[in-house]
């Protein structure tokens, strides 16, 4: 799917409600990178990402756990997490092919680390500071 968009979003309750609404064009087999430092809100993205699926469960960042499963919305949600992983391996071992070809939604924080292991479709987004908020803007793949 190719979307393109640039967002800005003062508070952390806009970042989710723009999430919902990006939510909504997801598909089954859908791929959400998302690149952004320390604090941008990748985690808050993903919240609205679950709400918008009509999700009612509680999103909590994968960092320790590096892989969250979402069933309770329209489409399953894998949210991983690849901050802490140092190798192409590491992704891979814990079932990354297998969650692409699930049929639900991968979600996946700092994904620019393991750029290669994204599928072509994927929906790659930024999400920086700006002017005291956070800008949410679609990417080419690293």
């Amino acid at each position: 799917m190719k979307m393109e968009f640039q967002i800005f979003c003062p508070t952390a309750e806009k970042l989710v409600r723009e999430a919902e609404l990006f939510a909504q064009k997801l598909a089954p087999g859908s791929v959400v990178a998302l690149v952004g430092g320390l604090g941008m809100g990748k985690t808050h993205w993903t919240k609205g990402v679950l709400s918008g699926l009509g999700s009612p469960e509680v999103v909590t960042s994968p960092t320790f756990s590096l892989l969250q499963e979402y069933s309770g919305g329209s489409l399953p949600v894998f949210h991983f997490d690849l901050y802490r992983l140092q190798h192409e391996a590491e992704v891979l071992n814990l079932g990354w092919d297998d969650y692409l070809e699930a049929g639900g939604v991968v979600v996946a924080e700092w994904a620019d680390l393991f750029p290669d292991l994204f599928p072509p479709e994927t929906i790659w987004l930024e999400i920086r500071e700006k002017d005291g908020g956070r800008e949410v803007r679609t990417r080419m793949q690293p």
